[in-house]
């Protein structure tokens, strides 16, 4: 007599992981993680900067747009009036400051453009050769970028001191009679204030350059090398084309740094004749004793438009190199 096999009970198959059962499970494993004071604060982390952001940033040039078209001295929110375009007008035709600003604005930019972004990148080719002590001399150049504009301003003002300067004690114009006036002088205070923004610039453009000189393929150089390549020989068919991103990130970035200078303009002189700039008219005309607030807005609308106007292409050439990426 045969005894059948028990019968062991039917277990159902579990469905597979990548089905919809198993997206759900590990959908709520997910959720499970985060509690609900851990996405409070997320939320209170994201949301407090996004709204600082927006309010400090966004709705203030919003604001500032909408007032370059009417007349506001300030005082009560009801003695705003709509001008139209009277400000652009006036700003054109009837301001005996605003062209020279622009003009020493253009010439802010070809100053950095010139001298400071060919001196960072032949520091950064150098430093980039492991040299001894690079670290130092890196520190060193880079020490302006993170200073504050004030405080370069202070230390350029000690250099400048008429009586007791460094440049008039080395040229020998510290004696009565013979003071050079570096900072007053409007035919040299631009220049001043300058050799300041550029030795700050210098170590800004050094350290950029030296990320770009990252992305070099060490096999090119020797490989230029091998074919008698003479060391310019393979900076100009080698190295320089491979900066070329590097490049155009420091010709936007020399612009802003051109049309956003005011700190050390302010603390030199607040801006007197000869150095005039766009943002000195824009801060002179809001909160001067004027108080053409209308009038400034039109000023910061202008530079504004001009800044967008390099920084949308970049942007736009960025967004479709990383699409094509």
């Amino acid at each position: 007599m045969t005894t059948e096999p028990a019968k062991t009970p039917e277990v159902a198959a579990a469905p597979p992981l990548g089905g919809p059962s198993g997206r759900k499970r590990a959908a709520r494993g997910r959720r499970s993680l985060l509690t609900r004071r851990d996405r409070f604060t997320l939320a209170v982390m994201a949301g407090a900067p996004t709204l600082l952001h927006v309010a400090l940033v966004w709705v203030t040039a919003l604001a500032s747009i909408a007032l370059a078209f009417t007349t506001w001295d300030g005082i009560g929110l009801d003695a705003i009036s709509w001008v139209g375009l009277r400000n652009f007008r006036q700003l054109f035709t009837d301001n005996p400051q605003f062209w020279p600003a622009l003009e020493h604005n253009v010439i802010w930019f070809v100053v950095l453009i010139l001298i400071p972004t060919p001196l960072g990148l032949f520091l950064a080719l150098q430093l980039d050769k492991n040299i001894r002590f690079s670290r130092v001399y890196q520190t060193a150049f880079f020490l302006p970028v993170v200073m504050s504009l004030a405080v370069i301003g202070f230390v350029w003002q000690l250099v400048y001191n008429p009586d007791t300067g460094l440049i008039n004690s080395l040229v020998g114009a510290n004696r009565p009679g013979h003071y050079i006036d570096w900072i007053g002088n409007p035919k040299l205070n631009l220049w001043a204030v300058l050799i300041a923004a550029s030795w700050r610039h210098t170590g800004y453009m050094m350290i950029l350059y030296l990320a770009g000189l990252k992305s070099v393929d060490p096999t090119l150089r020797e490989a230029a090398a091998l074919d008698g390549a003479s060391e310019w020989q393979t900076f100009r068919s080698v190295v320089f084309p491979t900066l070329r991103p590097t490049n155009t990130i420091v010709l936007v970035v020399t612009i802003i740094e051109s049309l956003r200078a005011f700190d050390l303009v302010f603390v030199f002189n607040k801006g007197a004749q000869g150095t005039e700039l766009l943002s000195i008219l824009v801060t002179n005309n809001i909160i001067g004793e004027s108080s053409r607030i209308g009038y400034g807005s039109a000023i910061a609308v202008v530079l504004l438009t001009i800044s967008l106007a390099v920084i949308i292409p970049y942007l736009v050439a960025t967004f479709r190199k990383e699409r094509r990426a």
